[in-house]
């Protein structure tokens, strides 16, 4: 193999690597004589197959592989060899005219990763703005977990259903007066009013009385899931076997020990950590964006145009996206298309920073671990068909760029910790309101940075990875759409920090949005046909919702 360096300006490189027809041909002829004892053919014992005729069985097909197989290991070898750090895949490509039995000429294009002096993480300051949690707060998220766990009694058999009151019913779905499969189900509970099953359903419920039998007529929703259901009129048979009424729910120790807690005060400190999760990803986010301001202030070096394009796709691709569901999306289409040179901008300082956290990670021993992802695997894994599941961790683990953009959120999100216990940090108590006033305050900044300087891309903010901020009355500059879009990514530099563009081989397809096949045949947006589980899951796990980490 001759290789021969062809251009290298800034951080683009370029060479050509020339196998000779002899390499390649002992290439070949060494991988027939490693599968000759495994061909079979008429007339020839088990492994005596004459390696003239297995290769003229093979030939072309050995041919190619070992072609392909050789350049890969010489772009691999010509990167070890040349100690470069390729940004992104390197392009290869065979030379016009290439014949069999001539020599193989190939040309690699790449960009390297910049040399990035490992940045002082001294004298950084911090404001961190935490948002106490108030008695009047865990009271009301207590209030709504009763809202939502309401007890009904039974009904004198008099009573007319109304709006709010709970009906046990058996019923029977009937299309063209045949019965359909997942249209029927006993003893399911329903309450009027509550919108769980499709519409005209529980309206026509209101006013019956325990033992009433009657017979309805629905349509379904045209985007109802189950296909031969959607926009379909059907009859339902129902009995009606209880009326209930709601009974007051007493906020005790015997609430939450029906929840699955040990008592009121448990409850109420599960609560309080709940709402402290959630004010805390938006402190983080505010401290992060701080953090990385300090950072980019004081670097600016010459990012991989590649990594810079890649990085710009995907933010354009999530904006194109978020502008399709505006309620006039040619407008916000020619809005964002508008401020196309901004998102440049930020794509590169996002690439910048993201350089930057890695630099700083590998100078300070900051490593995600094989423990953890491992983790990170089997949890991607989970958003892919159960068959396909097992395909996508070996793709993973074959595919060393596929790997590094798993790697990336967590490896970012612990080198930004590193940098937060080396702060300095101060803290000032806000309210909820005052935080995230704080957080669309840097947003407005950015955005007019971003139209006073696009060119000056060191100065602006990076988008942020998680999704854009919910919107206030007032329309903000498209910039801050894409500062809340993403935040900067890093990655293992080694690893090839941004890596956007699709490694050769194919993941699996992700799984759709689960279906389940009650949901699909029976009229409720939620199974009806099944008799839901006694309602104390809501605090039994946690009580509200988490926040993921707003950074």
């Amino acid at each position: 193999m001759q290789t021969k360096q062809t251009v290298n300006e800034g951080l683009k490189r370029a060479y050509t690597i020339t196998i000779t027809a002899g390499e390649l041909s002992d290439k070949i002829d060494a991988e027939i004589k490693k599968i000759a004892p495994q061909v079979k053919m008429p007339g020839f014992r088990p492994g005596k197959v004459p390696a003239n005729l297995v290769k003229k069985m093979h030939g072309d097909q050995l041919h190619a592989q070992t072609l392909n197989d050789t350049i890969r290991d010489s772009v691999d070898q010509l990167t070890k060899d040349a100690e470069l750090r390729p940004a992104m895949q390197p392009q290869v490509s065979l030379g016009e005219g290439y014949e069999e039995g001539k020599d193989v000429e190939i040309t690699v294009e790449l960009e390297v990763l910049p040399v990035i002096e490992a940045p002082s993480v001294d004298g950084l300051k911090l404001e961190k703005l935490v948002v106490p949690v108030t008695d009047d707060q865990i009271t009301e998220a207590i209030e709504g977990i009763a809202g939502q766990n309401k007890s009904y009694k039974d009904a004198a058999k008099t009573k007319k259903a109304a709006e709010g009151d709970q009906l046990i019913i058996d019923f029977l779905g009937k299309l063209d007066g045949e019965p359909f499969e997942g249209g029927k189900a006993e003893d399911a509970p329903l309450v009027i009013g509550s919108g769980a099953f499709i519409p005209g359903f529980e309206e026509q419920l209101i006013g019956a009385k325990t033992g009433d039998e009657k017979t309805i007529t629905v349509t379904f929703p045209e985007e109802y899931q189950a296909e031969n259901l959607a926009g379909k009129e059907a009859t339902f048979d129902i009995t009606v076997k209880q009326v209930k009424v709601e009974t007051e729910t007493k906020i005790d120790d015997e609430f939450a020990t029906n929840l699955g807690l040990d008592s009121l005060d448990k409850l109420k400190e599960i609560m309080k950590g709940q709402l402290e999760q959630q004010t805390a990803g938006l402190t983080r986010t505010q401290m992060k964006r701080q953090l990385l301001d300090q950072l980019a202030s004081g670097h600016d070096f010459e990012v991989p145009q590649s990594m810079v394009d890649a990085e710009f796709e995907q933010i354009w691709n999530q904006l194109q996206q978020e502008a399709a569901k505006e309620d006039n999306p040619e407008d916000a289409l020619k809005e964002i298309e508008d401020e196309k040179d901004d998102y440049k901008s930020i794509a590169e300082r996002r690439v910048r920073l993201g350089l930057l956290l890695s630099e700083i990670g590998q100078a300070n021993g900051v490593e995600v671990t094989s423990q953890e992802m491992s983790m990170l695997i089997q949890q991607a894994a989970q958003q892919y068909r159960e068959e396909d599941r097992e395909r996508f961790i070996q793709y993973i683990q074959s595919e060393p760029m596929a790997a590094a953009q798993l790697r990336a959120p967590l490896y970012e999100d612990k080198v930004v910790d590193f940098l937060f216990d080396k702060a300095e940090v101060t803290e000032r108590e806000v309210t909820t309101e005052e935080l995230q006033a704080a957080i669309e305050a840097d947003e407005d900044a950015e955005a007019e940075k971003a139209k006073a300087a696009p060119k000056k891309t060191a100065a602006k903010k990076a988008p942020a990875k998680k999704a854009p901020a919910k919107k206030t009355a007032a329309k903000k500059a498209p910039a801050k759409k894409a500062a809340a879009a993403s935040e900067a990514t890093s990655n293992d530099a080694d690893a090839k920090p941004a890596a956007k563009k699709a490694p050769a081989k194919k993941a699996p397809a992700k799984k759709p949005a689960a279906k389940t096949t009650a949901a699909k045949t029976t009229p409720a947006k939620k199974a009806p046909a099944k008799k839901p589980a006694a309602k104390k899951p809501a605090a039994k796990k946690a009580p509200a919702k988490k926040t993921n980490d707003a950074a």
